[in-house]
């Protein structure tokens, strides 16, 4: 840590981040204010071709093991596809954006002169037959009367924009559009600062990544997991309060804010890692739920655990309401329980964990029964 310099405040660094656009492929602004945040509690902050951050923590110890805790840098937005000859701009996904919930809303557009304000129209409920929201009919209003008009702007096809929807705190609550998954890279972030000023160090090169690009497919998990080829991964994500109305708790999963972190049984979570990980809980007294799903978690899990040859993986998910709108909400205490469930679950490992199901080899050759246990 730089003792003489004064320490960025957490919720600070919070609200700094998550009013910084890091739409999906344009995640390089929102990755440095992570960087300058976490760059005082790690060895080391490496960088990639695409984006992905990492900073690292090395053991002093003889150990070539290696533990990544991983959340995900990007967030949905609208790519501008046309404009047409009255300045109207159509657009397309990118990420998993909701056409229900965009019409009305205001939005920032990345343009090749900087930010420029537009808003996604909709027509009046006075002149509405059956009309509803679908990508086809979107198109956002940037107060231009012509298409030269919206391209002097530094507007282009291609360009990016997210909701205009900034950082606020609701009673128990931290309110505002890209906590997905925003809120992971603040808490592994965190995890960083909490083992610094502890002065913990762990027996094994801690690599704290904020990955690109989880919501077109994983790829900025798939690219750290290739290159940093960890031993063990703990991932971090959001998951749906389901005790919010429409929501069906016997279909998604009873989860709700409030009642901490989410682990989640699936194919590709290491049940022996989760096993660990139950038992920190446990003996940590932090709160928490439990969840499955069917095949992918949908989570950047499902890249690490099938690179290099099979990375035991685990996946800790945040209850939140309003996935992928511009007001997404998470509860304060749950982030808080959260981090320490990562911290704690650090301290607890070890090189010498094996994870494996089936932990004998056999020596015998191609007809024979033997094995080494």
């Amino acid at each position: 840590m730089k003792k003489n310099k004064p320490q960025m405040k957490k919720e600070e660094f919070l609200e700094k981040y998550l009013n910084t656009q890091s739409p999906t492929g344009w995640e390089m602004a929102g990755q440095e204010v992570w960087i300058d945040y976490i760059q005082d509690y790690v060895d080391k902050v490496q960088t990639d071709a695409y984006g992905n951050a990492v900073g690292v923590k090395y053991t002093g110890q003889s150990s070539k093991y290696k533990v990544v805790i991983e959340a995900h840098a990007d967030e949905i937005g609208w790519n501008i596809s046309h404009i047409d000859e009255k300045g109207y701009i159509s657009v397309v996904r990118n990420g998993g954006s909701d056409e229900m919930v965009a019409p009305g809303q205001r939005v920032n557009i990345l343009g090749k002169k900087g930010n420029v304000r537009g808003v996604f129209g909709w027509i009046a409920i006075h002149e509405r037959d059956k009309e509803t929201p679908e990508v086809k009919n979107l198109y956002v209003d940037v107060g231009a009367s012509s298409k030269k008009e919206v391209e002097k702007m530094g507007i282009h096809v291609g360009a990016t924009m997210t909701y205009d929807a900034p950082f606020e705190k609701m009673g128990d609550y931290y309110l505002c559009r890209a906590l997905d998954n925003r809120i992971g890279g603040y808490m592994v972030a965190n995890v960083a600062r909490k083992l610094e000023e502890n002065d913990i160090e762990l027996p094994f090169d801690l690599y704290i990544v904020n990955a690109v690009q989880e919501e077109v497919g994983l790829h900025g998990a798939e690219m750290i997991a290739n290159s940093i080829q960890p031993d063990v991964a703990i991932i971090t994500d959001v998951t749906h309060d389901s005790h919010s109305p429409m929501y069906n708790a016997r279909l998604c999963g009873d989860v709700s804010c409030g009642n901490g972190p989410t682990l989640y049984y699936g194919p590709d979570i290491q049940r022996n890692l989760l096993d660990q990980v139950l038992g920190v809980a446990k003996k940590n007294k932090i709160k928490y739920q439990l969840g499955t799903y069917n095949g992918n978690s949908g989570t950047d899990t499902s890249a690490f655990f099938k690179s290099s040859g099979g990375i035991p993986s685990c996946l800790i998910s945040l209850p939140l309401k309003y996935m992928h709108t511009s007001v997404e909400m998470v509860m304060k205490k749950d982030v808080k329980n959260t981090t320490n469930l990562i911290y704690h679950s650090l301290l607890e490992m070890s090189p010498k964990d094996d994870y494996r199901y089936i932990k004998r080899e056999r020596i015998g050759v191609k007809g024979e029964a033997a094995y080494h246990v």
